[in-house]
């Protein structure tokens, strides 16, 4: 999936995730959006892959992930591993 129709695809199904991704930045929204939609094929996500999925880097990805531990509502989000690069276990 492309950027493009991974960013559209979040903005238009990010209207339930309600008042708790209110405060989150675009980036992180983005990001969240990500996890969620591959939460259910996939658990473990590397933040290099995560960026180059978003055209983002993997420090972006890393700097924003706090917020998004605090603010995930339909997934878990729980810092992993750091063997090449962060590991975030994400489980629905």
């Amino acid at each position: 999936m492309s950027a493009t129709s991974t960013a559209e695809s979040i903005e238009t199904g990010n209207a339930a995730a309600g008042e708790a991704t209110a405060d989150l930045t675009d980036k992180q929204r983005r990001i969240l959006g990500y996890l969620r939609e591959h939460a259910a094929e996939q658990t473990y996500f590397k933040s290099r892959l995560i960026a180059e999925e978003l055209g983002l880097s993997a420090k972006e990805v890393g700097a924003n992930m706090s917020a998004i531990v605090d603010a995930a509502v339909e997934v878990d989000v729980e810092k992993w591993g750091y063997s090449s690069g962060t590991t975030w276990m994400v489980t629905r």
